[in-house]
Parts: C-alpha cells; sequence; structure tokens
C-alpha cells in the first residue's frame, strides 16, 4: 500500500436528512448508481440521484431525485447550488466537464477530480494522456474527422480495426472493420451512435485490433490510506458491451505486477480519492497493455457484489468519505452474467426467475430500468462456486431461464 500526503477529504459523519448531512450529488442514476446510492445510504450519506430521465435505478433508492440534461451547465450549476453537496460524484459520461471544473475551482469537491471526469470521458484525451504524456503502453491508434480519413487510418492500421466514438460508453457506437468495405457503415455508426456528442464535428478513434488473450478490469482504490487492488476480473465483450466478467481472473505473478504498475500510474495522474475500473489486455507474450479507464465503478465489477467482503461501489464510498480501506477479502470464486433486453420494451416483466433462483449459488439483481431498447442491461445474475468456470455456468446457465417480455404488448 502506497502512501498519500493528501488529508482525509471528510472528517465527519451525519445524519442523513439532518442539518448536519453529508450530501452527494449523484451525477447518472444507472444500476451502477443505484448500488453506490445503497452504498452511501449503509453510512449514513444523503443522496440526490440526477439523470435525463425519471424514474432511473438510483433515483429508486435515493433520497432524492432531479430530472434533467446533465449537459446544460445551467441545470447542472442549479443542482449544485441548491443541494449544497459535500461530493459531487459522477456517474455517466454525458455531463458538463467544463462545468464541473468551474465548480471545482469555486471550492466543490468533484470526485475523483473534475480533471479525471474531463479526460476520462473523452477518448482522445484518455489515449494521448496515457500513451504520449505518461508513456503507458496502448495499442495503436489514429483519429479521424472524415470517412475519408478513417479509410486512411483503417489502412495505415491494417485490418481488422476497432473504431469507436470518441465519447461514449457500454459499446454504444463501437464497431470492428474487417475490410475496406465496411469503413462506411463503421463510420456512420460512429458518428449517430454515440452517448455523448462533443461538437458538432464529428470525430472518431481508429485502434488496431490486438490479438489479446485475455482483457482484464483492475478496479484500484485511492484513498487517504494509500491505493489498493481487487483481484483481478476477466471479462468477455460483445460490440464493446460487458456480457460476462469473473473473479479472480488467473493470471501470472509478473503480468498483475505489470498491471498494477500502470494501474498505478495512470491513477496517480489523474488524482483524487475514489475507485478506479483500468481495463487493460494481457497479450500471449506477456506483455500488457492499456485500454482505458473509469474513475468510477465498473460494469464488469458489479461480481464484486457477491465475490467480496466489499463490493466495488463499498469502496468508492468509503474513499470518497475518508474512511478505512482494506484490500478486499475474496470470498469465492464468482463471476457475473448480463441480462440484456432484445427487444424494444415500454413495460419491462421478468420471467423464469424462480427457474434462475432454484440454484443457491446464485443470485439476481434486477435494475427497475422503466423502458429498454435491444441489448440495453436490465439485470444482472450473480454466481459463486468453488472454481471460476463453475461460477460462469451457473450464471449464464441462470440468465438463460429469464426472459423479458413486454407488458403493454
Amino acid at each position: 500500500m502506497q502512501r498519500q500526503s493528501q488529508p482525509a477529504p471528510y472528517s465527519h459523519l451525519g445524519t442523513p436528512l439532518g442539518t448536519n448531512a453529508n450530501r452527494v450529488l449523484l451525477l447518472g442514476s444507472g444500476e451502477l448508481g443505484k448500488e453506490l446510492v445503497i452504498a452511501f445510504q449503509r453510512l449514513g450519506v444523503e443522496v440526490c440521484a440526477c439523470d435525463r430521465y425519471p424514474d432511473a435505478p438510483a433515483m429508486q433508492v435515493a433520497h432524492r431525485s432531479r430530472v434533467f440534461d446533465m449537459t446544460d451547465s445551467k441545470r447542472l450549476r442549479q443542482a449544485v447550488l441548491e443541494e449544497h453537496p459535500a461530493f459531487i460524484v459522477p456517474e455517466v459520461e454525458a455531463i458538463n466537464t467544463a462545468t464541473l471544473a468551474d465548480l471545482e475551482a469555486e471550492g466543490h469537491r468533484v470526485i475523483p477530480t473534475a480533471k479525471a471526469t474531463l479526460l476520462t470521458m473523452d477518448r482522445e484525451g484518455i489515449r494521448r494522456f496515457a500513451a504520449e504524456e505518461l508513456d503507458l503502453p496502448t495499442a495503436r491508434y489514429c483519429f479521424a474527422e472524415s470517412e475519408d480519413q478513417l479509410r486512411s487510418a483503417a489502412t495505415s492500421l491494417g485490418f481488422p480495426c476497432v473504431v469507436k466514438p470518441l465519447m461514449s460508453s457500454s459499446g454504444k457506437g463501437q464497431s470492428v472493420i474487417q475490410s475496406p468495405d465496411q469503413i462506411t457503415a463503421a463510420w456512420k455508426t460512429a458518428t449517430t451512435e454515440g452517448r455523448v456528442k462533443a461538437s458538432a464535428k464529428q470525430r472518431v478513434i481508429v485502434e488496431e485490433f490486438v490479438p489479446f488473450e485475455s482483457e482484464i478490469t483492475l478496479l484500484t482504490v485511492r484513498s487517504a490510506g494509500g491505493t489498493v487492488f481487487c483481484p483481478p476480473i476477466g471479462h468477455v465483450q460483445s460490440d464493446g458491451d460487458y456480457v460476462e466478467s469473473w473473479q479472480p481472473h488467473p493470471m501470472a505473478d509478473a503480468a498483475l505486477s505489470l498491471c498494477r504498475t500502470i494501474a498505478t500510474r495512470v491513477t496517480e495522474a489523474l488524482g483524487g480519492y475514489g475507485l478506479f475500473g483500468v481495463e487493460l489486455f494481457l497479450l500471449k507474450d506477456g506483455r500488457v497493455l492499456f485500454n482505458e479507464v473509469s474513475p468510477r465503478p465498473h460494469d464488469t465489477g458489479m461480481v464484486t457484489l457477491v465475490s467480496q467482503d466489499l463490493s466495488e461501489f463499498d469502496l468508492h464510498a468509503r474513499a470518497i468519505l475518508g474512511l478505512p480501506v482494506h484490500i478486499p477479502l475474496l470470498r469465492a470464486a464468482s463471476a457475473s452474467a448480463a441480462l440484456r433486453a432484445e427487444h424494444d420494451l415500454r413495460s419491462p416483466a421478468y420471467h423464469g426467475l424462480a427457474q434462475a433462483l432454484s440454484d443457491p449459488r446464485v443470485s439476481v439483481r434486477l435494475f427497475g430500468k422503466p423502458s429498454a431498447k435491444p441489448r440495453r442491461r436490465m439485470g444482472v445474475i450473480l454466481a459463486m462456486a468453488e472454481d471460476v468456470e463453475t461460477a460462469r455456468k451457473a450464471a449464464t446457465d441462470a440468465r438463460d431461464m429469464i426472459t423479458i417480455h413486454d407488458e403493454l404488448s
């Protein structure tokens, strides 16, 4: 554990809804935010959950909620001034980061920092920061502002290659180009399906396709007491979106040491306190490449709801509040499987829960999202077992027993 000189973020905990309450303004109210609200409330913290649509998952468990476009500077500032939060906690990418920087300069505490939120929201920012400023090993990359530039970049990097919007999440707008005839479709996908539109000028990142052996998330926690790491989490993605994860991911000590070194360097450079989800590629030749980092709980880390004594949400809350953070105790080999919608759903209803929960190793978390589009995550199935492969099979078998229908269809 590495000691930090920065003082603890907060010195006392009050009572929710009281005059001495510790208040959190949560920017983004999805499934990760929901679990974070629960972790905060267990520590007596008052939470106002914000998102662009009503009845989002975190709003269903928070003390209060606000519905507004968080890219709107005026509405964002209004929420901060009216809520008087001790901490502003971003949970999604679609936030006006310039306003967050201004608020931080005025004395408000942004978690982990406004700089971290800005850099990690923008794939160009974090990639240039990691590769060009920190000199971390990454896949080769280019940026393109037109279909012609994308064609040149893809030709230079070689096929297959990966095209992503600069600002997005959960794989939205991402595609793999196998041949030149797929470039037009990839450009359209990247420029129309990203979650956040940074400006009128369209711009994408093009990356070489790395033939990695596996990809992991290394949950890294920076707190007043130092930096700690969770056991590595392996995961599988489909079209850039997480569908399975497991913990611990088996790996050589030398590779794990490299991962921790990279994670330490990037999180120390970003600064602040909280949990970071550092994504890394493990190559067959023993090399490790940095991919991305999220300055907040990570979707693949939902497995920690059962695998560890402190989940990633507990760890994030503790680090933010200045409470002790210890190296998490691994309870058992565990796995998660995302439950995703297959169709547009105006009023989702779930069937097969009894069958899925008939396995005592399995638990289910339904997020409570009010509607869905194809591929939207609606829940997660969690399983513990004697080894990772058995846990993965238990989680996916239970997931396949659950179907989602539209009560209004």
